[in-house]
């Protein structure tokens, strides 16, 4: 069984970065700038906006952040976001999510223009990828996953894969992407019966699972052939991170797997920066 570890493959992506960041800053006089908008103050968007601006700050991309009230009104929010949109040195947007129940979050989401949307949260970018015209960048989740399969050397062409999970974030952009390597895709999902998940799955070449569920995928699913790409996080009875697959029981018995934590996650968050800098260079290009 081989470890589809995610630090070398976030090694490789930070490499490209940073080349670009100096280029872009030597050459063009642009420093890539990402700006951060959080509604409230929940511990795990506190985290999250904590190790993005570490992450960036390593790369050489400069983070400007806008923390407002959990009461904020939706008008207000939407006047920031306006702001970052016709921003000439703001490059990209993250919009830390959910925000509050008291607002229309899709509303606000449409809103941030495609070029500075670079996880793929507007419905303009996520059609895009439906019909094969890129606007903006995928969801980064998504693309980690085929980001790994790159690196590893593992090409969905002629493969028969299996998406477990629907959703806009990560299931079906990477069915498309997947779709769009050549790759036969099926997706499952929570109305899928566990007697056809468990057959369409042990028929799989690649399984990429993203449910949010523990053990989703257990021994029962797997032949001792398939890939596994395990996008999951959650907690197991003694808070340890863990992924949908369990990795214990199947870990000997596929050819190769994801570990959570130290996979997707790692590759998700060198994906979110890079796209910022590609942003950045496709401002320049609109300079000249």
């Amino acid at each position: 069984m081989e470890r589809l570890k995610g630090k070398p493959v976030a090694e490789w992506i930070d490499e490209r970065t940073k080349a670009e960041v100096m280029r872009l800053i030597e050459d063009e006089g642009i420093v890539p700038t990402l700006a951060i908008l959080r509604v409230g103050s929940k511990e795990s968007d506190i985290v999250y906006e904590n190790s993005a601006a570490k992450k960036a700050q390593t790369l050489g991309i400069h983070i400007e952040k806008f923390i407002m009230d959990a009461k904020a009104d939706e008008s207000d929010i939407m006047d920031i976001v306006k702001f970052i949109n016709d921003s000439e040195n703001i490059h990209g947007l993250l919009m830390l999510r959910p925000l509050p129940e008291t607002v229309d979050e899709e509303r606000i989401c449409n809103h941030v223009k495609s070029e500075k949307d670079i996880d793929g949260i507007t419905e303009k970018v996520l059609g895009g990828i439906f019909t094969g015209n890129q606007l903006g960048f995928p969801p980064c989740t998504a693309e980690a996953a085929m980001a790994i399969l790159k690196y590893y050397g593992i090409d969905p062409k002629g493969k028969r894969a299996v998406v477990i999970g629907r959703s806009l974030v990560i299931g079906k952009p990477v069915a498309m992407m997947l779709m769009e390597q050549n790759a036969t895709v099926t997706v499952c999902h929570s109305k899928t019966t566990p007697e056809d998940l468990k057959e369409i799955c042990q028929n799989a070449d690649i399984i990429i699972c993203a449910t949010g569920r523990r053990h989703t995928l257990t021994r029962e699913h797997v032949n001792g052939k398939q890939v596994i790409i395990d996008v999951g996080i959650n907690f197991d009875e003694n808070d340890k991170m863990c992924g949908d697959a369990d990795f214990e029981e199947i870990k000997e018995n596929v050819a190769a797997i994801t570990p959570v934590p130290g996979g997707v996650g790692t590759v998700t968050t060198a994906l979110l920066m890079h796209h910022v800098v590609q942003a950045a260079g496709g401002a320049a290009d609109k300079q000249v």
